[in-house]
């Protein structure tokens, strides 16, 4: 099976690992694992201001302090796993990754806001699941 597992470093994120590592019997080491972080960008006026050299320095020191933990874990377990950094807002990137790569699965962890908490803040799962039509496990 084809999994995209949607992360960006937070304990929701742990606790999203630490479930995969707990059902080996329904996720094990036989599927491929894309891991995805997505850095939102940087705001159009602070380009105007910092170097291009810059911006894609912070992007990619982001994406690299999620991914780096997960891909030790990752190899702890032996997941085949291929990781990447994309620059975006996350529900549009991970969705359009999802669908355009023909994931079967899209995995990723929910910090359980109320409606009003997900109204007010937004929500990356409450958006995958709107935009994406790839099955999706949110774990909380």
């Amino acid at each position: 099976m084809k999994i995209l597992l949607a992360v960006d470093g937070s304990e929701f994120t742990k606790q999203m690992l630490a479930y995969l590592a707990a059902h080996d019997e329904l996720l094990g080491a036989n599927n491929q694992y894309t891991v995805l972080t997505v850095v939102p960008p940087v705001p159009p006026q602070v380009t105007h201001f910092v170097t291009r050299d810059s911006i894609d320095g912070y992007y990619e020191e982001r994406g690299n302090a999620v991914l780096a933990p997960i891909n030790t874990f990752a190899a702890q377990k032996g997941w085949n796993i291929t990781s990447r950094r994309e620059v975006g807002n996350p529900a549009d990137v991970i969705s359009s990754i999802a669908t355009a790569e023909k994931f079967d699965m899209v995995i990723l962890g929910s910090h359980g806001h109320s409606t009003l908490g997900s109204l007010v803040m937004g929500s990356v799962a409450s958006g995958v699941l709107a935009r994406c039509k790839t099955p999706t496990l949110i774990i909380r």
